[in-house]
């Protein structure tokens, strides 16, 4: 055992929180959820187990939901997933035993894999081994999504045109004088569009001197949108889909990708680039990493180059685990001008508002290298790299003109 190791276990048998440091209470909660991952993978192994005793009687959910004090509905996501770990993704699971992955990012490869056959669910979990580590269930769903495509795109295919037409709108009633509505499975671009428009109202009104909050305001403007079909800006809202010109000529299936959703199949993305109110962009890209190089000019009007260069390049806000489109983002300096930082694409990047101010907190240094990986540090000394999907899986070189190509 080296030192860390016993470090942690001392810290884990005879812990009293009030004694610890900012970088030992890092320590501990890391240690502690690894231990935790564990033990899940315990109990996943005694689920399945149970249910094979059973022969997969539906009767085993509510023995879980009794024995664990639990809902019927995650009763039943814990059963399906065990079965599904112990059988199709037992790489998935020997994460959880080596602490790297948690028992909700594991029913998360779990459910989106659902779909795809044993043979293929097999070869997704190979994928997927080196991919989960350190990841939060959101960026877990996502490479799980791409690598499921890309294992069965045809099987993607059908799956994105059932979810689709199974599109539905439902009223939540909720405590006195409230309620939700929600559209569930709507067409994500459209859904993303409503988004953006919504927020772009809420964030006109903001701005001329509304009191109310932004979440009040954007659940107003949607409400009157709803109600009138009037309700702040009205300009076109985008949504940004990227995929290469072989998928869009029907020449291969590789996923697109929409930003701040993730992967989409490439029927799907054809799709979408064919409809009437879309409008290309010529985008050049890196044949060996997959980034962006340069973008086209020639859509709607000239607008800042610089701004809507970073803006496309990062797809979404650069904090790892953050989702939210770069249309929405703040763009800001990686080093501050204050100190030397540069308004140019080598040294901005999109961050979320929320984001932007954590950048701001005493402690928390970002730095960008020239590769465009953003390295966040935090006040307790842990290092996270964040870096820009490629937009198709890096190509080999090829080989200089006077050698023969290698069959």
């Amino acid at each position: 055992m080296d030192t860390n190791t016993a470090f942690l276990a001392s810290l884990k048998e005879n812990v009293d929180p009030r004694t610890l440091g900012d970088e030992e209470c890092v320590a501990l909660a890391q240690a502690v959820s690894a231990d935790i991952a564990r033990l899940e993978a315990v109990r996943f192994r005694a689920i399945a187990q149970l249910a094979r005793h059973r022969d997969g009687a539906s009767s085993v959910v509510q023995e879980v939901a009794f024995a664990l004090s639990l809902v019927d509905g995650h009763a039943g996501a814990l059963v399906s997933s065990a079965k599904a770990l112990t059988t199709r993704l037992p790489r998935t699971l020997g994460l959880m035993d080596r602490g790297l992955l948690s028992g909700a990012g594991a029913m998360k490869v779990a459910a989106a894999t659902a779909w795809l056959s044993d043979d293929n669910a097999l070869a997704a979990d190979a994928l997927l081994e080196d991919r989960l580590a350190g990841k939060n269930t959101a960026q877990i769903r996502r490479a799980v999504n791409r690598v499921a495509t890309t294992v069965d795109p045809e099987g993607a295919s059908r799956r994105a045109e059932h979810n689709r037409a199974g599109r539905r709108l439902r009223m939540r009633h909720g405590g006195t004088g409230v309620a939700s509505i929600e559209i569930e499975d709507g067409p994500v671009e459209k859904v993303a569009a409503a988004y953006t428009r919504i927020d772009r109202g809420a964030r006109a009104l903001k701005a001329g001197g509304e009191t109310r909050t932004l979440d009040q305001l954007r659940a107003d403007v949607a409400l009157d949108l709803l109600l009138s079909g009037q309700g702040g800006a009205g300009e076109r809202s985008e949504v940004f889909l990227y995929m290469d010109l072989a998928t869009y000529l029907g020449l291969n299936e590789d996923p697109g990708e929409l930003a701040g959703h993730g992967s989409i199949p490439a029927p799907l993305a054809r799709k979408i680039a064919s409809s009437a109110d879309t409008v290309l962009r010529r985008i050049i890209t890196d044949p060996l990493s997959g980034q962006v190089l340069d973008l086209g000019r020639d859509r709607y009007r000239p607008t800042a180059g610089v701004d809507e260069f970073v803006r496309v390049r990062d797809r979404e806000c650069r904090r790892p685990g953050c989702q939210r489109p770069a249309q929405a983002c703040d763009l800001d300096h990686s080093v501050s001008w204050q100190f030397g930082g540069h308004t140019d694409v080598a040294d901005l990047i999109d961050l979320c508002r929320r984001d932007h101010r954590l950048k701001d907190e005493p402690g928390w240094t970002y730095s960008l290298a020239p590769d465009g990986t953003l390295t966040i540090t935090t006040p307790t000394g842990q290092s996270y790299d964040s870096t820009i999907p490629s937009l198709h899986e890096p190509r080999p070189a090829a080989p200089p003109a006077d050698e023969p190509p290698q069959f």
